[in-house]
């Protein structure tokens, strides 16, 4: 092991843990891990339809108004990133902010979010291959009531069985798949914002033009408006990716904050002008097809550039989805071991064990692997499968975000925060940390009830429509009947990942300690 790696495995036992994963990720791989789960292609044209049949092309103002929220949101975990670089970062940095309900309710949270995430983001394939070749439309001809479902649900199936294998294999494999597919996605990415620029057709007061959207509504536009926002908030978020991977990272507390950032600032620039010069590339922006998942962004593209040109680039859109699925799998992964290696879920000892060759934790990665297949598959019979899940996901990921910014903000409110005599020379907010940390709470509670809201649009009729209440609420008190009755008894590092100087002495506390329970919110 180099010195700089030697450096970093004694910045991690100072938290009471060994080095067990491979400390391999460089710098590009570390901001791969974050844009990959980002996504920018993949969450542009996923979901462009949905956002341009409520919101029309004036949807694209949710764009921006996502990234200012999920900046300061960013902001706040490149703060974090610095001080605490260690595995399933939203578990770890609540665990050293808020209590140990808190903190176990946060790692639960989120691990169940990456899941379903992962679900919804394989059914992206399926929005995809069929405008490729007709031959990937898998069940029927697309025009069924359940073949778009049917087949998403076998492609999804596919893609989750390379992320599991992947995964398995090792943390080396699945950087070199992912640091390359980020690699074409950003240059295509680049190509298409040029190709499409120079394509334009429409003027630009058209991103002013409702269509009408909203008339029907007691909000007007903006209840359409908020409905059309899924669109935009679906795509920015996972850039905690790159902190998540931080025992695999080489100098992390630099690297992994200027990740986070840098993910989530790509992100926006490039995306927007995706969105932006497709709109107005747009040969006609009054076909109903723009508002369909069989036509969407990818229509659009195949318009203005041509079919063949146009499916080059659909080609790098499967690329994109790909490592997409791959990285949050893999955060995924990171997270359940970080929590099992606290003895923090049922059979932690075998879900964090490592695996000697490979230097990775193979359970997790087939686990998650089957219980995602089993969702798809329980919803493959519902036309609305693709905007449920991917709702009930993304709320789960901010209300995950939430149980991290809001106890960093009340621990700013006391002044306990940044701690005293903590890592210094690394990212910091300074005095600006206060608004910025408000500014981030403010914004995940609203966007979380937003997303949350029962619409029939968005949901279907009847108790799907409650299926986020439901889901989560289940979630939520099935995790929390299980903690507080048992794990939180059990909890406590298991021996074999605990750092050397602990397990000689276990009177020994760590450097950072979590807070005793009951001691914060």
């Amino acid at each position: 092991m180099t010195a700089a790696g030697n450096k970093d495995s004694e910045d991690l036992a100072e938290f009471g843990y060994s080095q067990t994963l491979d400390r391999s990720i460089g710098k590009f791989a570390s901001f791969a891990a974050g844009i990959s789960y980002i996504s920018i292609l993949t969450g542009t044209f996923q979901l462009f339809y949905f956002g341009f049949a409520f919101g029309g092309p004036a949807y694209w103002w949710s764009w921006p108004m996502v990234f200012v929220g999920q900046l300061m949101v960013a902001l706040c975990f490149a703060e974090l990133a610095g001080r605490y670089p260690v595995a399933g970062s939203v578990y770890n940095w609540s665990k050293r902010l808020g209590s140990a309900t808190t903190s176990w309710l946060a790692g639960w949270v989120m691990f169940t979010a990456s899941v379903v995430t992962l679900t919804a983001v394989v059914l992206a394939y399926q929005i995809t291959l069929p405008q490729i070749w007709s031959g990937f439309q898998l069940v029927g001809d697309g025009t069924g009531d359940t073949d778009f479902a049917v087949s998403a649900v076998i492609w999804g199936a596919i893609l989750i069985l390379f992320t599991t294998l992947v995964n398995a294999f090792g943390v080396k494999l699945m950087s070199r798949i992912n640091s390359a597919g980020v690699f074409i996605e950003l240059v295509a990415a680049v190509l298409l914002v040029v190709l499409l620029a120079v394509n334009i057709v429409n003027p630009p007061s058209v991103i002013v033009d409702t269509q009408g959207l909203g008339s029907d509504s007691s909000l007007g536009y903006l209840g359409a408006f908020l409905v059309a926002s899924l669109a935009s908030a679906y795509v920015m978020y996972g850039f905690d990716t790159a902190s998540s991977l931080g025992e695999e990272t080489v100098d992390p507390r630099r690297t992994a904050p200027k990740a986070i950032l840098r993910a989530v600032i790509a992100s926006f620039v490039i995306g927007g002008l995706i969105l932006l010069f497709a709109i107005l590339a747009a040969p006609n922006l009054g076909d109903p097809a723009l508002g369909t998942s069989a036509g969407g962004l990818q229509l659009i593209v195949l318009q203005a550039l041509g079919t063949n040109l146009g499916k080059v680039f659909l080609v790098c859109i499967v690329v994109a989805v790909t490592v997409c699925a791959l990285a949050v799998h893999t955060a995924g992964i990171r997270l359940m071991f970080a929590m099992a290696r606290d003895n923090a879920l049922p059979g932690g000892a075998r879900l964090a064990r490592i695996d000697p060759r490979r230097k990775t934790p193979v359970v997790p990665a087939v686990l998650i692997g089957v219980v995602a297949i089993l969702i798809l598959v329980v919803n493959i019979g519902e036309p609305k499968i693709f905007t449920a899940v991917t709702s009930v996901a993304v709320i789960m990921i901010y209300l995950a975000y939430l149980l991290v910014t809001a106890p960093m903000l009340r621990k700013r409110l006391r002044g306990e925060w940044p701690e005293p005599g903590g890592s210094t020379g690394y990212f910091s907010l300074g005095r600006f940390g206060l608004p910025v940390n408000i500014l981030a709470v403010v914004w995940g509670a609203a966007m979380a009830l937003n997303l949350a809201w029962p619409r029939s649009e968005v949901y279907g009729e009847g108790a799907l429509a409650w299926i986020a209440f439901i889901f989560i609420g289940a979630i939520v008190v099935i995790g929390l009947a299980w903690y507080l009755a048992k794990g939180r008894h059990q909890v406590g590092t298991l021996p074999e990942h605990m750092a050397k100087q602990f397990a000689l002495d276990p009177t020994i506390p760590p450097a950072t300690e979590s807070f005793p329970e009951g001691s914060q919110a």
